[in-house]
């Protein structure tokens, strides 16, 4: 499912937007690429700049939501609303705006983990001010499901 997944995401993703949302095993028939890794401790990354609120459609939470409730994720926390999952994820992106890589944070949920990743991956270019750079430069995120019901 997240094979299908990625591969969707690839043909949605916005032209110049990367689509590697994790470090993948090196293979004969894939060359690495030297992408480096985020900083074990990510508090002192800048927070990536977001112009506005991004609007995530219901469904995008009805996954999640849907993940939960399968057993497959057990960090969502209930309130007196509904549900919410909050997951953090470090971004290293170019001076000319483009995610080089996107990584989650481990919450024991691998499906959510990449799935946000993936939405993080297709926001919109013009969504996001990052500051003028000369190198490739780490920030971190957060986004944050939620969803009615029991």
């Amino acid at each position: 499912m997240i094979a299908a997944f990625l591969l969707l995401l690839q043909a949605v993703a916005p032209p110049g937007v990367a689509t590697q949302v994790a470090p993948a095993a090196p293979s004969a028939a894939m060359p690495t690429a030297s992408v480096p890794l985020p900083p074990q401790d990510w508090s002192g990354l800048p927070i990536l700049p977001i112009r506005r609120s991004a609007t995530i459609q219901a469904n995008t939470s009805m996954y999640v939501h849907g993940e939960v409730m399968a057993g497959r994720c057990a960090k969502a926390v209930r309130t007196a609303q509904g549900w919410t999952l909050t997951l953090d994820l470090a971004v290293l992106a170019t001076p000319q705006g483009r995610f080089r890589r996107v990584t989650p944070r481990a919450i024991d949920c691998p499906t959510v983990e990449q799935y946000a990743a993936g939405v993080l991956v297709g926001t919109p270019r013009d969504a996001i001010d990052l500051d003028d750079t000369q190198t490739d430069t780490w920030y971190r995120t957060s986004m944050t499901f939620t969803w009615a019901g029991s």
